[in-house]
């Protein structure tokens, strides 16, 4: 039972000692997570951080390797010093005097990348993994106008899908931002409406400016943007000024230069779902369960994308 004293999310979360949350789509996303985990840890709750990296983990120093395709990153691992978000988030992590290791998963297929999530879950005896997303895309199920950049997300929700853990969510933060890549947000609440008809979508919650958690999360977007001298997040960017309260068209630096953003406060709201239900509805995740490369989950997409009839029409979201 659920009750609007308490939201959703964390009333699932709450039976829940040792949780994973883990960047579903890599980049920066593991820092969609971070502000759930400021709030999980402040409760007392054993909580790790994970990414599908972007890194090519296999040439990361042997050391910091659990295993093939899984390293457990820390503020001193070697790599590249223009881009690590895994690194950057630890140093950040251990600057605050809370727990530094960042787990950063291989660019694999399902099979994989599967095998990878089992190993953790097993290392930390987990009894709950939560996917986070910046943006929109993981919460496409293959027929609408623009599915973004499905391939890292989808991988991961397909991943996860089969791994024997009891609570499974997904969290999306960054509504709008994926508009840049094609993704209609009619088609985001189309989806959510069904997913709580399906009784597997668990409601949205905003991060406030004035928490504990909003102010720590803009001070580590910052952080990692001062470390990222090639290329710093423009999706937690945007969330970013949208929890300082900005609105409009925000000047985010060069990469944004030349675009017309709309930061608002609906960038800084989590809409959060049952993993399980979101795989059920997806259209094409069982084309994804035998791939084991990246290139075999992009090739099964567009395979499906080339078939499906119909596709639902872009509309315009009419407020």
């Amino acid at each position: 039972m659920f009750s609007l004293a308490q939201p959703p999310l964390f009333t699932r979360l709450a039976p829940c000692r040792r949780i994973l949350i883990a960047g579903a789509g890599g980049g920066f996303d593991v820092y969609a997570g971070l502000p759930l985990a400021l709030a999980l840890w402040e409760a007392g709750k054993q909580v790790h951080l994970a990414n599908l990296s972007f890194v090519g983990v296999d040439r990361l120093p042997k050391r910091d390797m659990l295993r093939p395709g899984v390293a457990a990153v820390v503020p001193d691992t070697g790599g590249d010093s223009g881009y690590f978000p895994e690194r950057s988030l630890s140093r950040w992590l251990d600057e605050q005097g809370l727990p530094a290791t960042v787990f950063a998963f291989q660019m694999t297929g399902v099979r994989p990348l599967a095998s990878a999530y089992r190993t953790l879950a097993k290392l930390l005896d987990l009894d709950a993994i939560v996917l986070v997303d910046g943006g929109t895309d993981i919460l496409m199920r293959g027929d609408e106008s623009g599915l973004g950049t499905p391939g890292e997300d989808m991988t991961s929700l397909a991943a996860v899908d089969v791994v024997d853990v009891g609570t499974k969510l997904v969290l999306s933060l960054g509504f709008g931002v994926d508009a840049y890549h094609g993704v209609c947000h009619a088609h985001v609440l189309e989806n959510l409406a069904a997913l709580d008809r399906d009784g597997g979508y668990l409601g949205a919650l905003s991060i406030p400016r004035e928490s504990r958690e909003g102010r720590r999360y803009v001070d580590a977007v910052a952080h990692a943007t001062a470390e990222t001298t090639s290329g710093p997040s423009i999706v937690h960017g945007s969330v970013a000024a949208a929890v300082r309260g900005e609105f409009g068209d925000v000047a985010l630096g060069k990469r944004t230069a030349g675009s017309e953003l709309f930061v608002n406060p609906l960038m800084a709201m989590y809409f959060a779902v049952e993993l399980d239900a979101l795989a059920r509805r997806n259209l094409y995740i069982d084309r994804l369960h035998q791939t084991y490369t990246m290139w075999d989950v992009v090739r099964e997409i567009e395979a499906f994308r080339d078939a499906v009839d119909p596709i639902r029409p872009q509309r315009a979201y009419p407020h």
